[in-house]
């Protein structure tokens, strides 16, 4: 009898305690989904436009024929001739060089046998230097501007993130404190913020575009005249406030 009730009290006792952990449980969880009260959303930003200081310059040639091997060979002269001038050129952030798309391509007839073979090369003269990557562009002769664009450097982007980032926190405060008063609180406290930066440019400005005809030569004597625009750094700051 003695280790029957005992038996029966301890499974009391353990259901008791199964009831308070869930019972403890759902008071937790209700006061876990309690939404947050006078919690105000908001961001705001900042922006500085900035002269764009780099150049991103490509040169290309495209190459025909019947046999990939002979037009695979044929780029390759082409870039390694270009390549032997830009990296006599060629200074540290002021003028990078680097190859670009190199590819081969077949050509199909209606039955869709290939007839031929089609590819194209490509090099990218880029930096600040913005007449040694003009001028460099011009003595190249085996390949000819295909594109042109500007960017920011990353020492002009850090220049006025900092700015751009100041104004959109005094706006973010300002902001913050202007609609907590028109509410009919005294004022906020920050409860989280997230700080985003991005660049917008209105694209690339060429003054000369040449494209080289297919298997030929190109030349040029004269730097290629080009202009660059501005770009805008703006910097997002967005988070909620609680009102007091």
């Amino acid at each position: 009898m003695l280790s029957r009730f005992a038996f029966l009290s301890s499974r009391r006792l353990l259901v008791g305690a199964a009831l308070a952990a869930a019972s403890g449980l759902a008071v937790a969880q209700a006061i876990s989904v309690e939404p947050p009260r006078d919690v105000l959303q908001l961001s705001a930003s900042g922006s500085v436009e900035v002269q764009q200081d780099l150049l991103v310059l490509t040169l290309a040639t495209t190459r025909e024929g019947s046999d990939a091997a002979s037009v695979q060979k044929e780029l390759r002269q082409a870039l390694d001739a270009a390549l032997q001038q830009a990296r006599a050129d060629a200074a540290p952030e002021q003028m990078e060089v680097r190859t670009g798309d190199f590819g081969l391509h077949p050509r199909y007839d209606k039955e869709g046998a290939i007839t031929g073979w089609q590819g194209r090369a490509e090099l990218v003269l880029s930096g600040r230097d913005f007449g040694r990557i003009t001028g460099t562009a011009g003595r190249i002769r085996t390949l000819a501007i295909s594109r042109v664009a500007f960017d920011l450097s990353r020492q002009a982007r850090q220049r006025v993130e900092g700015q751009a980032e100041a104004e959109a926190i005094a706006a973010f405060k300002a902001r913050a404190e202007a609609l907590a008063r028109g509410f009919g609180f005294s004022g906020y406290s920050l409860r989280e913020v997230s700080v985003n930066s991005n660049e917008s440019s209105p694209g690339p400005r060429p003054r000369v575009m040449a494209m080289q005809a297919k298997g030929a030569a190109y030349e040029m004597d004269a730097p290629v005249p080009v202009e660059a625009g501005k770009s805008q750094v703006m910097v997002t700051i967005s988070g909620s406030v609680q009102l007091r």
